[in-house]
């Protein structure tokens, strides 16, 4: 029912169902026309058509016209009319018959027509010289009209039509108008069908474009075919939809733009707050020192040049420390709050290992660790060798500060493996020594982490380097951790090794 419903409610239902009443409401309109007034209509018709033959009939007698034969012009109204006439004298002598039969006698005649006989009639018209009257014989059950009538040469005229065939007509139009009304409402049906569709189905569209467009979907648009309302509708629709797309995109790339804006002040002003909490908390210890070392020079606490100079050097170095921690927390700031646009290109991995470990030799010596390396001479891999430099220059300095002897080892290795699924290079960094405890190892790439906080501060680091480390790699999307080994710790971090076309590229 609701689907019935639902129906009624759509366009093209509505006009199929108002074109189907209002075909047949004329048809009804017509059979009732047709028993309501078509007899009445005859009845006016053959009235004035008696009344016409009657005058004729005048005009002949009155001409005195020797070449008009009244009774051949008689004989041929009576045949083409399908009327009966009788004309009689003052006397009561026939003087024309159209039954040719009963010429002899016109009481038989009049006899014969019932004039004379009871009868039931209505009186259509009444003048001076004639009556016309609508009658049905009792007896007989005719019905006829009957004009009576007299000539202005004193002759007196009758001149009937029976009806019957009136009423026999009007059931015969009857039917034929049910006929009818079945045929048109069946082939009007179809058509009305096929007119509502083609009206409808653009209304149709129309409304699902406006559907489309209330989601915000301005793809569609109206196919337009012609010049109507509805094409007209249709082009309107197709200007709006241009113009909505158009000022809704306008509206999302200004709402894109604000929010990014939003977004930068809001990364500057937590990096900003960042740095200052940072520096703040960092700075402390150095400035101290150096305040400290400072009054001790000024105010002569120990007049020993030797000393003087050791108080020298401290100030010099904690300034040293303090710009090295400053430069090394606006990297890091940056690397985790902007993104950064690598200077990417392709380079042998293992000859930037060898070379960072090269400058590095006088902290392995002193530490008294030996440095191994498991990998192939050449590594082609792609990216931006600055930065990656950075990251095994942490790792290593790392290692160094950590690397304990273990069952009588004591080294750092250097492993770089190849990941075909990934088309990646892991690049790892082992030292023998202690275990990082399991709550530490996601911490260690927090900022100012130290995890033996027992260290002094000329080995300790500043705690920055593996927090650069994390921001890198975060910036590049690639994988970087450490694992605790069964007699070190290994710190990793995964690098795209350079492709044949990379490589022919460079070499052009």
């Amino acid at each position: 029912m609701k689907i019935f419903n639902k129906k009624v409610k759509s366009v093209r239902a509505k006009l199929f169902f108002t074109l189907c009443i209002t075909v047949i409401s004329i048809i009804l309109f017509l059979i009732l026309v047709n028993n309501l007034v078509l007899e009445q209509y005859y009845q006016y018709m053959k009235s004035n058509q008696l009344k016409s033959v009657y005058k004729a009939i005048n005009d002949y007698y009155n001409s005195n016209n020797p070449n008009i034969n009244i009774s051949e012009e008689l004989d041929e109204i009576s045949i083409k009319n399908n009327f009966d006439i009788i004309i009689k004298d003052e006397n009561d002598v026939a003087v024309y018959l159209s039954s040719k039969d009963y010429l002899s006698n016109i009481r038989k005649i009049i006899d014969f027509w019932g004039i004379n006989r009871r009868q039931e009639y209505t009186i259509l018209e009444e003048t001076d010289s004639l009556e016309i009257r609508k009658i049905r014989d009792i007896e007989t059950n005719a019905n006829y009209i009957l004009l009576s009538g007299k000539l202005d040469n004193g002759y007196y005229t009758y001149i009937r039509i029976p009806i019957s065939s009136i009423q026999e007509s009007v059931r015969i139009s009857n039917r034929f108008l049910y006929l009818i009304a079945g045929i048109v409402i069946v082939v009007g049906g179809i058509a009305i069908i096929y007119i509502s569709k083609n009206f409808s189905e653009p209304i149709s569209e129309l409304n699902a474009i406006a559907k489309k467009m209330s989601n915000l979907d301005f793809s569609h648009k109206y196919n337009v075919t012609d010049d109507d309302e509805i094409n007209e509708l249709g082009k309107s629709i197709n200007v709006m939809s241009e113009k909505l797309e158009k000022t809704i995109n306008q509206l999302r790339n200004t709402n894109i733009e604000l929010e990014k804006d939003i977004e930068k002040k809001s990364k500057i002003d937590e990096m900003r707050k960042s740095f200052i909490s940072d520096v703040s908390h960092e700075l402390k210890t150095p400035i101290a020192l150096i305040q400290g070392y400072s009054e001790g020079l000024l105010e002569n606490v120990n007049s020993d040049p030797e000393n003087r100079k050791f108080y020298a050097e401290v100030i010099l170095d904690e300034s040293n420390k303090m710009d090295k921690m400053v430069r090394q927390l606006i990297e890091l700031t940056k690397l985790e709050y902007e993104k950064r646009e690598f200077n990417n290109r392709v380079f042998n991995i293992v000859e930037l290992e060898k070379e960072i470990v090269r400058t590095s030799q006088v902290m392995f010596d002193e530490k008294g660790a030996k440095v191994e390396f498991d990998t192939k001479d050449k590594i082609n891999v792609f990216a931006d060798d600055f930065y990656v430099s950075q990251i095994i220059t942490n790792y290593l300095t790392n290692a160094i500060k950590h690397v304990e002897e273990i069952n009588g080892e004591k080294y750092i290795k250097i492993t770089n493996t190849l990941l075909p699924d990934k088309e990646k290079v892991r690049i790892t960094v082992f030292n023998t020594g202690y275990n990082i405890s399991k709550e530490n190892l996601s911490r260690v790439w927090n900022r100012f982490f130290k995890a033996d906080e027992a260290r002094n501060r000329e080995d300790g680091g500043s705690g920055i380097g593996l927090s650069i480390v994390r921001a890198i790699m975060n910036n590049y999307g690639n994988d970087y951790g450490v694992e605790n080994k069964e007699n070190g710790v290994e710190f990793y971090f995964d690098i795209d090794f350079a492709k044949e076309a990379e490589i022919k590229n460079k070499e052009e």
